[in-house]
């Protein structure tokens, strides 16, 4: 790569770094406290937070609007040229006005408060200029700290942008925190895609039944070898008389038993004692962590210690990469 240009991305990256962390250096001060007021704010309403901006601003509130609906605080995005031509109709006196602009001058904006005034609906603001239109006329306004855009002469909005993104994912994730988002209702938001599979129920993917490899601790090895060979999983779970899993053999722990009379001898001789489990209701991401971390590949599903299933990592690998 063209040495200039190399420095220059470089310089790209360090300007948009030193916009991030002003927003860090500023949350002790009354930065902190606009975020938190914001976040009680949308957490009070009963209607819709309504993202509303132009041009980049927009892009970047139609971002943040969609991460709001995906954690569990209902948001829509309005055009600002399209609100001027008829739109505004969407907002309610329930709802929430969050308006994004950098120089906090933008016309189409300017509307849409007096829209707002006119009709009782409080409005938010995102600017880069507290003493803006905008923002001397919002209900709270937030600030962004003083920044430098990350190309010469500031032709287009780079570090603003950047920065923005940040603040709408701080109030998103402070949302999540306070209104104890669950992973369960982030699933329910995410039916389809990588994302939804990786948060089903791993009772949900779970060979069961007659697919589940089990046997009693007397069985001998020979025996436990076709069962092993039959259910394809390369592990045995043994269970107790009360249907409890007790151990669990392998095809390695088999290999490292080998010997001229292994093959009459009783499984519990060789079983892996307290096998690795997991619960009915843990996430296929729990499970793939668990045994990720544990270096296994199969994983007993159980309740109150009996086991009702198994999976297989490279099952769970292909269901959470669809």
């Amino acid at each position: 790569m063209n040495k200039t240009l190399k420095n220059l991305l470089k310089d790209v990256i360090k300007i948009e770094i030193n916009g991030i962390k002003s927003i860090s250096d500023s949350l002790e001060k009354a930065l902190g406290a606009d975020l938190l007021n914001t976040i009680e704010k949308i957490k009070s309403i009963k209607g819709n937070v309504i993202f509303c901006g132009l041009g980049k601003s927009g892009h970047i509130a139609n971002k943040i609007s969609a991460t709001m609906t995906s954690t569990g605080t209902p948001s829509i995005f309005l055009h600002a040229s399209e609100a001027n031509h008829g739109d505004l109709g969407i907002i309610r006196k329930d709802d929430l006005l969050f308006l994004i602009s950098n120089s906090g001058e933008t016309n189409e904006l300017k509307n849409i408060i007096t829209y707002a005034k006119n009709n009782q609906v409080e409005v938010i603001s995102l600017t880069s200029n507290e003493k803006s239109f905008i923002s001397t006329n919002s209900n709270l306004s937030i600030t962004l700290p003083i920044h430098q855009e990350a190309y010469q002469n500031s032709l287009a909005p780079m570090t603003s942008t950047t920065m923005q993104l940040v603040i709408g994912d701080l109030i998103a994730a402070g949302l999540m925190h306070v209104k104890n988002f669950t992973e369960k209702e982030f699933k329910s938001l995410h039916p389809s895609g990588r994302i939804g599979a990786r948060l089903l129920n791993i009772s949900e993917v779970m060979h069961k039944g007659d697919s589940i490899p089990l046997a009693n601790e007397m069985i001998s090895i020979d025996e436990a070898i076709i069962i092993m060979t039959q259910k394809r999983f390369g592990c045995l779970g043994i269970i107790d008389p009360q249907g409890n899993i007790i151990g669990i053999i392998t095809d390695g722990d088999l290999r490292r038993s080998l010997s001229a009379n292994i093959i009459k001898m009783p499984a519990a001789k060789i079983m892996t004692e307290n096998p690795i489990t997991i619960d009915e209701d843990s996430s296929i991401m729990d499970a793939i962590s668990i045994m990720n971390t544990k270096k296994i590949t199969c994983l007993f599903i159980v309740n109150e210690n009996k086991p009702i299933g198994i999976v297989h990592l490279h099952d769970l690998i292909k269901i959470s990469a669809t």
